[in-house]
């Protein structure tokens, strides 16, 4: 039998307002700010715009999962331990910093060639898997299965980056539960059910047009964060697109029971092993082994 559908509500509503990040590039922040956090797992969410010259040079991570997802242009990476590659416009690379990477993520600039814009989120992991080797899940524009909530020629399209929707799934595979979902609804008063699991944290981002959840006809504006309610008898959120063209993305995740000490791109459950992080990174060690010695390729030609 199914379960009733029942949609979750919005409990709060935060405009990103773009500011600067890295060298130069431009960045709409909402989750990570100081109007939303405590948002278990999501530690950031940044919808980044890289100009020429700009971009995101040499940096290290550790303790969380960073999660890449490209909306137009193209996004080059490289790290420490020798991957590299091309995030293009639809792809998303989902990394897991575990113990520790260092990494540059600059943008593909050229005639002709549109300015990067995207996403980043930032994801916390497990306290036992805080350690574990860094690792890449990266999926290319025609690797992202898509779920057709109405069939092919339906208003409504939702590209799986990770979980679950419609009866299609991601191969993706997290370190902790995490979907995450770009929902595009290409006709007003168009609307549609996704269901989350019970108790999971889960916010909606609007990237284009308006929208309205569950049975509030509120209009949400692009731009804004909408942390949704997580009662346990809520199977899902209901989304209705008030204009033509609404794009959102809709994330889920398993909260986790830790606390969260974060030092810019360190984030780990206790001041002592923020320390260690920190001394690590100093002596090059325990993931950090070439953090004096390495500098990426594409941050600096």
């Amino acid at each position: 039998m199914a379960l009733k559908q029942i949609s979750r509500k919005v409990l709060k509503s935060v405009l990103a307002i773009e500011q600067e990040e890295g060298a130069g590039a431009l960045v709409r922040r909402s989750i990570g700010t100081m109007k939303l956090r405590n948002l278990t797992p999501f530690l950031m969410l940044d919808h980044f715009h890289v100009s020429k010259g700009a971009g995101f040079p040499d940096h290290p991570h550790r303790g969380q999962a960073t999660v890449t997802y490209m909306l137009e242009g193209s996004s080059r990476h490289e790290d420490s331990a020798g991957h590299k590659g091309t995030i293009e416009a639809g792809g998303v690379q989902w990394m897991c910093a575990g113990r520790g990477i260092i990494h540059a993520e600059m943008p593909v600039q050229g005639p002709g060639i549109p300015e990067p814009r995207g996403l980043q989120l930032w994801v916390d992991l497990p306290k036992q898997y805080k350690m574990v080797e860094p690792s890449y899940q990266e999926l290319g524009p025609d690797q992202i299965p898509t779920a057709y909530p109405e069939g092919p020629d339906g208003p409504t399209k939702i590209k799986v980056i990770s979980g679950k929707s419609h009866g299609v799934e991601s191969p993706v595979r997290p370190l902790g539960g995490c979907w995450y979902f770009h929902v595009i609804l290409n006709k007003k008063d168009s609307s549609v059910f996704q269901d989350i699991p019970a108790g999971w944290t889960a916010f909606i981002y609007v990237l284009k047009g308006k929208v309205a959840i569950g049975d509030d006809k509120t209009a949400h504006d692009s731009f804004y964060t909408l942390v949704l309610s997580s009662d346990q008898s809520e199977s899902g959120v209901k989304i209705t697109a008030l204009e033509d063209g609404t794009e959102m993305i809709l994330c889920a995740g398993e909260p986790l029971d830790q606390p969260v000490f974060q030092y810019g791109p360190f984030v780990m459950t206790n001041r002592e092993e923020i320390q260690k992080t920190l001394i690590d990174y100093q002596t090059g060690r325990n993931g950090f082994e070439k953090a004096h010695t390495w500098k990426s390729v594409i941050a600096h030609s």
